[in-house]
């Protein structure tokens, strides 16, 4: 017998947790039960009873080139037929690396991991290594992964479960993180050995840093002699050839990348200069290793991903998300819908409300006034897939055609006359 969602997430919430193995996935913010993804093929996802949607969750973000591309495949293909781990080094894995630093002006070195999560857990080490100081700071509503210490205020799946941080961390896990509002700079002492920031908030919605508020993290870290670190494992390959410090001209001293840089295949990277990284093992006595650590399979489709990032790959994406953003705001406006759709790039978020959001407290009002689980089901049920909760962005792709986008469009006007 052919299995249905429904029986699947039966089946599923007996041998996982909720059912599912990240928590937003349990749609438990916005009600009803998860489709169960069969396979996936450019802009679409199939789900197991056949639907097809049009997806703009793209694994919330690697899928910059849309599911399953030809060259991804290809690159992942003949990776797999020469063994899907060695735990010695690739060439492959210096390939990327090279990639990396020859994109981002500032980052000499990089060290791969295997997620997003990894790579901010080491940085902030490697931070406190290369310092000798204990504290740092980050931002309310950004998400920096679960590792214990920057957990506490985070967005995302935090966020979405209506948590302020997790229970089964310690009070001494975080005595030493200290949590300042996104877009204010705070006043830093000789105590602080990093401050992390999304140089775009992607995971409280999309929330985009006001002027002035990057360059001044720089110039408050360069004033006590912290390091500053840009967590782009969102933003990173995706906004520009460069990332943030490219788009917005402003050089952090620690970078966090993940999702584009591995093709769809979990890999993550941390990277600073070269006397930073010169503090890590074996050159250094700050210790960090991983035996998936720069595999073969994600080191291959993430050097296949990068190599058709060109400028205009990057022009095209942030074409389609302004002629989405565009669209769909103007289906809003026709319906008497409030609604604001922050653009950075490529990068889209939605709220319902009449004004962007700024921070996390405003960016919670408008996640929780109850508009968003209504419109993200008629939009399922009009086939289009966006993620279920208010608290993450819209992916749109290479692979999403103006077909795919009018399509959308259309589907938002229908939904939204029903809000």
């Amino acid at each position: 017998m052919t299995p249905t969602n429904e029986s699947l997430f039966e089946r599923s919430q007996v041998v996982i947790p909720g059912g599912v193995n990240s928590p937003v996935r349990a749609f438990g913010s916005v009600g009803g039960t998860p489709y169960f993804v069969e396979r996936a093929e450019g802009p679409f996802v199939f789900d197991v009873e056949g639907k097809r949607y049009i997806d703009y969750v793209q694994s919330y973000g690697p899928s910059i080139l849309g599911h399953a591309h030809p060259a991804i495949l290809a690159a992942i293909n003949d990776a797999a037929a020469r063994g899907t781990s060695y735990g010695a080094p690739t060439e492959n894995e210096v390939r990327i690396a090279e990639e990396m630093c020859d994109r981002v002006a500032g980052m000499e070195m990089v060290r791969l991991v295997s997620s997003g999560t990894e790579a901010a857990m080491s940085a902030i080490r490697l931070a406190r290594g290369a310092t000798g100081r204990d504290k740092i700071v980050k931002f309310a509503g950004n998400y920096h992964g679960h590792t214990d210490s920057l957990l506490v205020a985070g967005g995302s799946g935090v966020a979405q479960q209506g948590l302020k941080g997790s229970e089964g961390v310690t009070d001494g896990a975080i005595a030493d993180t200290i949590v300042a509002p996104y877009n204010v700079v705070p006043e830093l002492d000789e105590s602080i050995a990093v401050v992390c920031v999304e140089p775009v908030a992607a995971n409280m919605g999309l929330v985009a840093p006001v002027p002035g508020f990057l360059e001044g993290l720089r110039a408050e870290c360069d004033r006590v002699g912290a390091l500053l670190l840009f967590d782009e494992v969102i933003t990173g390959f995706r906004l520009c050839r460069g990332g943030s410090a490219e788009w917005f001209g402003v050089e952090p001293d620690v970078w966090c990348f993940g999702k584009v840089i591995g093709g769809g295949l979990p890999m993550g990277a941390f990277g600073a200069s070269r006397e930073t990284m010169g503090h890590l093992a074996p050159l250094g006595g700050v210790y960090q290793a991983g035996t998936l650590s720069g595999n073969p399979l994600a080191t291959a489709a993430g050097l296949a991903a990068l190599s058709l990032l060109t400028t205009s790959a990057y022009e095209q994406l942030t074409a389609t998300a302004t002629r989405l953003q565009e669209g769909m705001l103007g289906a809003f406006e026709a319906a008497g819908v409030s609604a604001v759709m922050p653009r950075v790039g490529p990068l889209l978020g939605l709220f319902f409300v009449d004004t962007e959001p700024h921070d996390f407290d405003s960016a919670k009002v408008a996640a929780d006034n109850g508009m968003y689980p209504r419109f993200f089901h008629g939009m399922l049920d009009r086939g289009v897939a966006l993620a279920p909760g208010a608290y993450e962005a819209l992916f749109p792709s290479l692979a999403h055609s103006t077909a795919e986008i009018d399509a959308t469009i259309a589907a938002v006007a229908e939904v939204a006359r029903t809000l």
